[in-house]
């Protein structure tokens, strides 16, 4: 472990994951004195009334008020809000949980097998960009659900404008397991080598880059498996680094929460969060959610550039680079400026993470090319087929 002068980490390591520093955050209690829109604390986590969220911030400056106190929450406070009521016409939710069925039904059929970041295939049924299929199969539905006024809320509370909403709908079914505890994207869907090669600044700016939040298609008592949370935990530095640590995973078993919720409720957490899909025990519940990502607007480059004809046009140096005992920095270096290293946004039905948390870059088959010494047609072939499975 390094510092700055200003006592702040540089750079992350397992062996700066201490659980005693970590209980000693997780275990500290949300007061909803220090939340006055919050309607009351349950089990460590912030409840909002949906309603009276919109009556507070019928002004502009309720609005900012209630916005700034949803950021205290997510950045300083449990890392969860439960919005209660966020969709008032429950009609709007089952028109689309009607679509979602269908979907999945069609999937099912075509024997699409759905693979799952954080559970083994199968264990659920998955529809994988859902909001591109909603909007194109159902646009009516679509505009009803996505017009609401409590998402806008707590996205542009955290995001700013601009903001860019995916969405990937998850059923548990009677008997489905739980998932695995994790953090989220982006660098939750990183190896733990891969995550530490990333200063300790991007640590702390990742969760800041993305929302997560689940809209309630049914009512999820607690044998039905909500999700397990454990508040506070979005604010361990490390944590990127220690939620697949075995003591942490232990702790997170022995201390995690898991709320029910109605129909029509939505729960908003800091990617941050180590968080779970909990077990279905029920006999009979099918338990859906819309799965929301809301991503900033500034995760983007300034220009766009054909990095697949860039790849092919630099392989054949590479590989008489390597030839003439080029060494594999020299030609990583080269491989980094060239190709794509960030394996999405992707189109994971196509593309799906089976073999891990994330599918391979393109940079990831560009070094696989130079290190096995691929013809240049077979490099082709294989960059022009990943870009088409990354294409909705």
């Amino acid at each position: 472990m390094s510092t700055t002068a200003a006592g702040q980490w540089t750079w992350l390591t397992e062996a700066d994951c201490d659980l005693d520093a970590f209980r000693s955050l997780v275990e500290e209690q949300t007061h909803v004195g220090d939340y006055p829109s919050a309607q009351q604390v349950q089990q460590n986590v912030l409840l909002y009334d949906s309603n009276r969220l919109r009556h507070l911030t019928a002004t502009a400056e309720g609005r900012r008020e209630v916005q700034s106190e949803l950021v205290r929450a997510l950045l300083e406070g449990p890392g969860i809000v439960v919005l209660k009521g966020a969709f008032a016409d429950e009609g709007v939710v089952d028109r689309a949980s009607e679509a979602y069925d269908a979907l999945i039904e069609e999937e099912r059929a075509g024997g699409a097998g759905r693979g799952d970041h954080f559970a083994a295939p199968g264990a659920n049924d998955r529809v994988w960009n859902a909001l591109d299929k909603l909007a194109l199969r159902a646009p009516e539905v679509f505009a009803d659900y996505y017009a609401n006024d409590i998402l806008a809320l707590i996205a542009e509370a955290w995001l700013g404008p601009a903001y860019q909403v995916t969405s990937q709908v998850n059923v548990v079914n009677p008997g489905g397991a739980a998932q695995s505890v994790h953090r989220d994207y982006h660098l939750g869907f990183l190896s733990q080598d891969r995550a530490s090669a990333y200063p300790a600044h991007v640590h702390r700016l990742s969760p800041v880059l993305t929302l997560q939040g689940a809209v309630a298609h049914c009512d999820m008592p607690v044998e039905s498996g909500p999700t397990l949370y454990l508040p506070h935990s979005q604010k361990y530095e490390p944590g990127y680094l220690a939620w697949r640590l075995p003591r942490f995973v232990a702790y997170f078993g022995a201390h995690h929460v898991q709320l029910p919720l109605d129909k029509g409720n939505a729960a908003f957490f800091n990617p941050a969060l180590f968080h779970a899909a909990g077990h279905n025990r029920s006999a009979g519940i099918r338990r859906m959610a819309n799965l929301l990502q809301i991503s900033s607007a500034f995760g983007r480059a300034m220009e766009t550039v054909d990095r697949e004809a860039m790849a092919n046009a630099l392989f054949p140096v590479l590989l008489r680079r390597k030839a003439d005992g080029a060494s594999e920095d020299w030609l990583r270096r080269v491989v980094a400026a060239t190709a794509e290293g960030y394996p999405f946004p992707t189109n994971l039905d196509l593309d799906p993470p089976v073999d891990g948390l994330a599918p391979a870059s393109q940079a990831d088959t560009v070094w696989q090319a130079v290190a096995e010494g691929w013809e240049p047609e077979r490099l082709r072939q294989e960059l022009r087929a990943g870009a088409a499975r990354r294409h909705s």
